[in-house]
């Protein structure tokens, strides 16, 4: 996000990036002193509005420069992620570059980023981690969940729904549930008679929303094609990364908290995404067909309002 700003008949693009570079204020030259953001030039070159708009422009940028204050100001903190599941995995492959992408990001706010491969919650517990990825179909998740109480568990490769049904409080799924992907097929064959479209989470050929560049990011790094679980997985640390940089703390119950109600998640689909009660993950899914993709549900024209809790179960069973 940048501002354009008019100063002595120039026009100069000051980047709200000093909020990135809050860390290095000394070393960024668009993170300046608000004295500096509100120097104009003589009284006669201006007209009111110009002297009402400098003003104006002087408290935004004053008021982002504390902002960038109390980010340099701000202790290093280092977080810690466990991953429970094959190292060979696509998973494993998506939440490595979850980790790339908010080290990228934190290297700027004083943020560090691991991945820690763990054998199971005791290990993981033992390492002091903020979170838990689990990318293992072959385990008992209602009662991993359980041993890590207090600390979120981020499914990424299980679809039962019966999984969902447990609504164990620190229990998330980034992947779509089975019953996801029936109720988007429904759809998609009532406006398509004919189709044979299979309903997937992600596709190595989505484009809109940034979805391009993560995939060609994704494929340079893991030299393959993001599939389903890599895109689970890697949501998974970036939703987890996005809320410890908005609340500068990897606190467990914090954390928690955050992902339950303040959760606003785009994951390259373009649209705010968060949790259901019963910790699924709200999402749109792709309809691919023959490799490609042909449409998306909620499926436009069936569904009102792009709803997305017309896919799979809302809430959690009385």
């Amino acid at each position: 996000l940048s501002v354009r700003t008019d100063l002595a008949q120039t026009h100069t693009w000051i980047g709200i990036d000093c909020l990135l570079h809050g860390v290095n204020m000394k070393n960024s030259p668009t993170c300046l002193p608000p004295q500096i953001l509100s120097e104009r030039p003589p009284r006669s070159a201006w007209t009111k509005r110009h002297q009402r708009d400098a003003r104006s422009r002087a408290a935004l940028f004053t008021g982002l420069w504390i902002v960038c204050a109390a980010l340099s100001a701000a202790p290093p903190l280092t977080v810690q992620i466990a991953f429970i599941g094959p190292p060979a995995s696509d998973a494993h492959a998506g939440a490595d570059q979850g980790i790339r992408e908010a080290n990228a990001q934190g290297k700027f706010l004083g943020l560090s980023y691991t991945l820690v491969d763990v054998p199971d919650v005791s290990a993981a517990l033992a390492a002091q981690v903020s979170a838990i990825v689990v990318a293992d179909t072959a385990r008992d998740l209602p009662a991993l969940a359980v041993q890590a109480t207090g600390t979120p568990v981020l499914n990424v490769s299980a679809e039962d729904d019966r999984l969902r049904a447990h609504c164990i409080n620190n229990l998330f799924h980034t992947i779509p549930s089975q019953t996801m992907r029936a109720d988007a097929l429904k759809q998609w064959q009532q406006k398509q008679a004919h189709s044979h479209a299979q309903a997937r989470a992600w596709h190595n050929s989505a484009e809109l929303y940034a979805g391009a560049q993560l995939n060609k990011r994704y494929a340079e790094q893991s030299g393959r094609a993001m599939n389903d679980q890599a895109w689970a997985a890697w949501a998974a640390v970036k939703l987890l990364a996005d809320t410890i940089a908005r609340l500068h703390s990897s606190e467990r119950a914090g954390l928690l908290t955050a992902l339950h109600h303040e959760l606003a998640f785009d994951g390259q689909k373009g649209v705010d995404m968060d949790f259901r009660d019963n910790g699924q993950l709200r999402q749109p899914l792709l309809l691919i067909e023959d490799n490609k993709i042909v449409g998306e549900a909620p499926v436009r024209g069936i569904v009102a309002n792009g709803d997305l809790d017309s896919l799979g179960a809302t809430s959690c069973p009385k």
